[in-house]
């Protein structure tokens, strides 16, 4: 569970930082190449984090992305703003999803081959 609402909090702040870019590109507060070649390796660190977030490694990249937003707020002072709130909503997913995934494990170790709500397998 913490890997779907994971990817589902970056892919919409990927949208924020695409944005974002073009709002730094359009008030120029940085040179062209720099705002939004700084937005589109951002993106990119934001799709392999939704990516690999299955691994310890995914969540951690998902921590930086955090954090580097925030940190776009000394450029523009709205992205502390931005930044806070996906950070915020990145911190619930990352609680409220492990304890659905733990006890979702813990289901299947009690009750192995009996289904249990949202531990459906896709196939």
């Amino acid at each position: 569970m913490r890997e779907s609402l994971g990817s589902i909090v970056l892919g919409f702040e990927l949208v924020i930082v695409f944005l974002g870019a073009l709002v730094l590109f359009g008030l120029k507060s940085l040179p062209a190449a720099v705002a939004l070649g700084g937005g589109a390796v951002l993106i990119v660190l934001m799709i392999i984090a939704i990516g690999l977030l299955r691994y310890p490694i995914g969540v951690i990249i998902g921590w930086a992305v955090q954090l580097i937003v925030i940190a776009a707020g000394l450029l523009v002072p709205a992205f502390y703003i931005v930044g806070a709130i996906f950070a915020a909503m990145w911190t619930y997913v990352m609680i409220v999803g492990g304890r659905i995934d733990h006890r979702d494990r813990l289901a299947r170790q009690t009750h192995p081959g009996q289904s249990h709500p949202g531990m459906e397998k896709p196939e």
